[in-house]
């Protein structure tokens, strides 16, 4: 059977942080029943598609999926496991934010099939996640984790952002040995960017964030990634760190540009050559699968030419890079035969490595990686 992977979006989160963009709303609880009930009604109108296909990774993302009853959680993975095929050993992965987990959602969790955690850390510093706009402070992080390793889970992922306002080398350093001393088995570690609609947004517009500049923000890049490799951790993508055998299945399904399916508000798919995305509205959303209908409110047909610039654009990515063989057993040319240019090129202003298997990028290829991803696109 050919494999694919679900993403389910939750919306809810106790309050919005200050540079969030994602689709969330701390003020709309009393939809969650129905909305629940819709993501569950969603998966049915799927069921028949999905007929030929093992699902071999499944994640909960927000929004805080664990501000919301864990039942709820519980039952859109019992509709899953009792309806659809999964792979006998499939990674699940929930996000949730320290402060948000009691022992009894930790419980349901694991009954329910969860195997992966994926920690909403941020930082260890108190000052910054009250000015970040979290609800958390470092001690949740120290209670939540231990929790999760009481109720036995083994796979445990902590986000950590860098290039935060009023944050320095030591801060960033801090929160990865922290993290890295708790023994979490993934680190993800991102940038900050200023995205258009956040508080963020509005106090960068008016000269009121005090943001490391470029040189500190990529020292903090570069600092925090030999760390993490001398202390053990695969570098295996621009923000991801794992320890060996923990990378995340999921999120490679995207970087390999293989099938996966959205569920919920806004989530976006990609299956058969096309890639579609659902309506941000929630009443929407409900309304339209009340109906029977797919929440769907655009999609693309992907020809061979996107999908070589993408499978190009996210292989790039990845540490090990662009994989040669694979680019000729998907389009049946060579990649030298589409891309000579753009990789002598990059190879010639040392920002990418071409070693006969893999086209992968540079130490300094990594900060600039942007005009690498730009030139693959003809």
């Amino acid at each position: 059977m050919k494999e694919i992977s679900i993403y389910i979006h939750i919306p809810f989160c106790i309050r919005k942080c200050n540079y969030c963009d994602f689709i969330s709303f701390s003020d709309m609880n009393d939809k969650i029943p129905k909305y629940v009930k819709s993501i569950k009604a969603e998966l049915e109108l799927y069921k028949e598609k999905l007929h030929d296909y093992t699902i071999k990774t499944i994640f909960i993302g927000g929004g805080t999926p664990s501000s919301i009853d864990g039942r709820y959680i519980y039952d859109i993975l019992d509709y899953l496991y009792g309806n659809l095929t999964i792979s006998k050993y499939p990674e699940v992965t929930i996000e949730a934010n320290p402060g948000t987990l009691d022992r009894e959602k930790v419980r349901i969790y694991k009954e329910a099939g969860i195997n992966r955690v994926s920690m909403g850390v941020q930082s260890f510093n108190d000052n910054i996640l009250k000015y970040i706009g979290r609800i958390h402070k470092a001690e949740d992080v120290y209670e939540s984790y231990s929790l999760l390793r009481k109720e036995g889970f083994e796979n445990i992922n902590m986000d950590l952002i860098f290039g935060l306002p009023n944050q320095t080398l030591n801060d960033v350093l801090f929160s990865i040995r922290e993290a890295v001393n708790l023994g979490v088995e993934h680190i993800s570690h991102y940038s900050l960017i200023i995205e258009e609609g956040t508080k963020f947004y509005e106090l960068y517009k008016a000269g009121k964030l005090n943001l490391p500049d470029e040189d500190e923000e990529r020292i903090m890049y570069h600092r925090a990634t030999e760390y993490l490799i001398e202390s053990g951790f695969n570098h295996y993508e621009i923000s991801n760190y794992a320890l060996p055998g923990f990378e995340c299945k999921h999120n490679l399904v995207y970087w390999d540009l293989l099938p996966y399916l959205g569920i919920g508000l806004g989530s976006h798919s990609y299956m058969g050559n096309k890639r579609f995305y659902n309506t941000s509205n929630i009443d929407n959303y409900i309304e339209k699968i009340n109906k029977k209908e797919l929440p769907i409110e655009g999609e693309e047909l992907i020809d061979r030419q996107t999908a070589m610039e993408e499978f190009c654009i996210l292989g790039i990515r990845k540490i090990k890079g662009i994989d040669k063989k694979e680019f000729k057993r998907r389009f049946n040319v060579e990649i030298e035969d589409i891309y000579d240019d753009v990789i002598k090129k990059h190879v010639g202003d040392g920002l990418l490595i071409d070693d006969g298997d893999y086209i992968r990028l540079t130490k300094r290829g990594l900060d600039l990686s942007n005009l690498v991803e730009i030139d693959f696109l003809k």
